[in-house]
């Protein structure tokens, strides 16, 4: 099992840090993670003032000159709201720098303020989606492209560049909760990303399940069917010292959104049991964590990924611990039970 860490680039808290210093702190985590050994380091993209994640494949590409083994990827982009082209040749320059590193998550994100900033309209969201996704994936098959259809100016003997180091990009498919989706994921053959921020993790398992049977069913080989766990989640010593670092940042970003999306605010009591032996959070001991991760893997027919997202504006040395105990103490105890 691969493990990693998502970021969204949440500006700090503490409001005395320039968003400078938080973009050079975010790729000292980046460095950090290499070095300890992570698998994986993940860059979100929102286009609101409390996220500097907006271009991020300038943000890894500012990593990939120093790092040397850890994969970078996108989670998610926003491909929707995005040219496939261009989003192809960011991540194609990013695999050239990365020495064949590069690897895409994409999906159709949980805010919807780029509509509005590139001129698209909402009701053509999952139409736009599913063109660029075919486009996106022609591109990565094909260097001649030859396409037509609704969102972009028609592409005749077209040739993409650069193209990258390794053969195809890795194309993984974000998903949340939509059983169409984890059914698409499946017939197209795509490693399948699941961001779960709430709930109990084991009732996705039959979302799992459509998609390993759809994809069965297309015939694409069980290799290819790869299923990777997106949740939010914290490490430190002791279970008390994590719920005392994340809970305040948390409690605070997510009673914001809710109340942009009509829910109720966060408390300590629906925490908790969010972060419970079934629970979606992943917030506690390297020890506990490292139990539930194996227990999430179990609960959905193994998981070929796991990632953190971790920003919920706590302060750069915390995150930077966290990713110590992550690389030292997780990693090896969850490989030594799977």
């Amino acid at each position: 099992m691969e493990i990693g860490i998502d970021s969204f680039a949440a500006t700090p808290r503490d409001s005395s840090i320039s968003r400078a210093t938080a973009m050079q702190e975010l790729i000292e985590r980046i460095v950090l993670a290499d070095e300890v050994g992570l698998d994986i380091f993940g860059i979100g993209e929102h286009h609101r003032k409390e996220f500097l994640d907006s271009a991020p494949s300038m943000i890894l590409a500012g990593a990939a000159s120093r790092t040397k083994r850890i994969r970078l990827t996108s989670a998610v982009t926003v491909l929707s709201a995005m040219d496939p082209v261009r989003i192809f040749q960011n991540y194609a320059t990013l695999d050239l720098i990365s020495n064949g590193r590069a690897e895409i998550v994409a999906g159709r994100g949980s805010f919807t303020e780029a509509f509005p900033l590139f001129g698209l309209n909402l009701n053509d969201y999952d139409a736009l989606f599913s063109e660029n996704l075919n486009l996106l994936l022609d591109i990565n098959k094909n260097e001649i492209i030859n396409w037509k259809g609704r969102f972009r100016p028609e592409l005749v003997n077209q040739a993409i560049y650069p193209r990258p180091i390794q053969k195809q990009l890795p194309i993984w498919l974000g998903v949340g909760g939509t059983p169409a989706s984890f059914v698409r994921a499946g017939e197209m053959g795509l490693p399948l990303m699941i961001a779960i921020i709430g709930g109990e993790t084991h009732r996705f398992r039959p979302l799992v399940d459509l998609y390993k049977n759809a994809g069965r069913a297309a015939g694409h080989p069980e290799e290819r069917l790869k299923v990777g766990l997106h949740s939010l989640g914290y490490v430190a010593k002791t279970k008390e010292e994590a719920v005392g670092d994340y809970y305040p940042g948390y409690e605070e970003m997510f009673t914001r959104i809710g109340k942009e999306r009509g829910f109720p605010p966060v408390s300590m009591e629906r925490f908790n049991a969010q972060n419970g032996p079934t629970g979606a959070l992943v917030i506690g001991s390297p020890e506990e964590v490292a139990e539930k991760i194996v227990r999430h893997s179990a609960s959905l027919d193994g998981i070929s990924r796991f990632t953190f997202q971790m920003d919920v504006g706590m302060p750069h040395k915390k995150l930077m611990n966290a990713i110590e105990l992550i690389g030292k103490v997780v990693i090896p105890l969850v490989k030594s039970n799977t």
